[in-house]
């Protein structure tokens, strides 16, 4: 018969916490796309606000922040790098001057058809096809929400 300390032990066990496969599959995901992202001169982060970016140009930083779930302390020297490798340029809000608007370069707008390639090569590195890992963002962004509604409680 087993101790109620021994059931304890199972449920602090590391391969059975769901936060732990999350965060080292996060791992594994940035390490898998860093060397695909180097060659674009972009961090994993970088490459978020690009995509944000390629998806709604001419945007407030607080619109990225917000598409990303980052605030502007995280988000101000990102935007800064990005500004010096000339991805994007910065620019107080014409309507509202403590607003920043981000837009892309030129440099930047090009930079999307190099980055094209990267989600297929995610995809046949992850070893899934394109419905399981479609129903696991699914399933992820389903959590985060959930997650995020808790804490707001």
């Amino acid at each position: 018969m087993k101790k109620k300390s021994d059931n304890l032990e199972d449920y602090l066990a590391l391969d059975k916490q769901f936060c732990f496969a999350l965060y080292s599959a996060s791992l594994a995901m940035t390490k898998t796309y860093k060397p695909l992202l180097d060659e674009l001169g972009l961090t994993y982060p970088q490459y978020l606000v690009m995509l944000v970016l390629w998806k709604q140009d001419n945007i407030l930083v607080k619109e990225i922040g917000e598409a990303l779930f980052l605030d502007s302390g995280t988000l101000t020297p990102l935007l800064k790098r990005l500004e010096a490798a000339q991805f994007i340029s910065r620019q107080r809000d014409v309507d509202d001057e403590r607003q920043v608007r981000i837009q892309l370069s030129q440099h930047g707008r090009k930079l999307k058809q190099q980055a094209e390639k990267i989600p297929r090569q995610i995809l046949c590195a992850s070893g899934q096809d394109a419905n399981q890992l479609s129903a696991l963002r699914s399933d992820l962004q389903q959590l985060r929400d959930a997650l995020r509604r808790n804490l707001e409680e």
